[in-house]
């Protein structure tokens, strides 16, 4: 059997009770779901694809998923931005984590688009062309955007181009004014009409993307809202999916339904039942659905095998679940330390607090791993949704004012 349950407010734990104070009175809705998740598709529903990383490397950007090298390609003129904002967007997306491809225009003068470039557009998930006055000038730029556009449009969604407009306007990639309008011929004699023509609708296409301008913006203010959609946008991509999966089954409605994603407030959502009856891949499929409501997103799977494995202490593995945590919304540079969980946890509350944040913690079953990773509703901002799923409910119990309401499965 699985039983779902969620609450609005603090985590308690008996244990603390001293210092958490008294908790505010929530609601808990118990919905009791079907025995066996097979319903949802016959036998085949919980052999979930096992996922090339470990069990202790679960979500981590860094590890690009087979069939691509790089997370992120950014284009730009190199003249017009290399030395101030790409420079300092490469360098925060490369502390959070992130595998990003810069390319070096000083190493490809005189050779033909190719080689080592075309195979990093290839092999890269997230396009971002930083759009600034003298990027139609440069051929090569012209010619990454083109190849975006139909890397793109052949990966049936599992890639995408971020724009960034840098000191333009959109009206000047749409080619409604003479910027780019006046630039883009002077290649013609080199490359010919056809390849202009393919250019210019490059360009147009994505000018019709949701993008970042940065008028009215400091630098450090729009490389923080790049940063943080790329993380969303990639953990989000890193979650594996059965397939043949049913995806809106009654189940999962309900438990959408209990998340609630659009109300205010920090909600808790527990998912219960005994192992190999597919609670992760409910929480996968949620998540999934769900993700784009949020500000940033993380899904830590095997939680338990994880902290029972290691070479190092308990407290070690606990910490090194924090920063994948951290990581996932940017808050940890590359070889941060982090002195004990207690430090964790305090840089958790302080990096996620002001943000609405969806967190899965699969598998748990003890208090302290989720009270060392998720531990109160005050370190998430109002809109956060924490999901778990626990073999072991009882260990999770949260000293909550609850009401129940028992949920009947009913098949389609």
């Amino acid at each position: 059997m699985l039983v779902l349950s969620g609450f609005v407010g603090d985590c308690s734990f008996e244990q603390d009770r001293p210092q958490m104070g008294l908790i505010a009175a929530v609601a808990l809705i118990t919905i009791i779901l079907a025995s066996m998740l097979c319903v949802l598709v016959p036998r085949q529903l919980t052999r979930v694809k096992k996922s090339r990383r470990s069990p202790e490397a679960m979500l981590s950007v860094e590890d690009v998923p087979p069939g691509y090298e790089y997370n992120v390609f950014l284009s730009f003129r190199g003249s017009d931005t290399r030395n101030n904002f790409t420079n300092c967007l490469y360098h925060r997306l490369r502390l959070a984590g992130v595998h990003v491809f810069l390319d070096n225009e000083e190493l490809r003068v005189g050779k033909e688009i190719g080689g080592e470039l075309l195979k990093a557009l290839d092999k890269s998930r997230i396009y971002i062309p930083i759009f600034s006055k003298n990027y139609a000038t440069s051929s090569w730029c012209l010619r990454e955007v083109a190849h975006m556009n139909e890397c793109t449009s052949k990966s049936g969604g599992k890639k995408e181009i971020l724009p960034i407009f840098f000191d333009v306007d959109l009206d000047d990639i749409k080619l409604k004014t003479e910027l780019y309008k006046k630039a883009i011929p002077k290649h013609k004699k080199k490359f010919g009409s056809n390849a202009l023509r393919r250019w210019e609708d490059a360009l147009v296409k994505v000018a019709h993307l949701k993008g970042w301008e940065l008028k009215g913006r400091r630098h450090g203010e729009l490389i923080e809202l790049v940063v943080g959609e790329v993380l969303c946008k990639l953990n989000a991509k890193n979650v594996d999916m059965p397939e043949n999966l049913v995806e809106d089954h009654q189940q999962i409605k309900a438990i959408i339904e209990k998340l609630d994603v659009d109300s205010d407030g920090v909600r808790f959502v527990g998912i219960h039942g005994i192992g190999g009856n597919g609670k992760t891949v409910l929480a996968k499929v949620v998540f999934n659905k769900v993700c784009s409501h949020f500000d940033g997103v993380c899904f830590l799977n095997n939680v338990r095998e994880s902290l029972q494995h290691g070479p190092k202490s308990l407290q070690h593995r606990l910490i090194k679940l924090q920063k994948k945590l951290l990581a996932s919304f940017g808050g940890l540079v590359i070889d941060d330390h982090i002195k004990d969980t207690g430090d964790g946890m305090n840089r958790i509350k302080r990096v996620c607090h002001t943000k609405k944040v969806l967190i899965v913690l699969d598998d748990l079953d003890k208090q302290e791993q989720l009270k060392r990773l998720a531990g109160k509703s005050d370190w998430f901002g109002s809109g956060s949704r924490i999901i778990f799923t626990t073999r072991n409910l009882e260990a999770l119990k949260t000293r909550v004012e609850s009401s129940s309401e028992e949920v009947p499965n009913q098949p389609k």
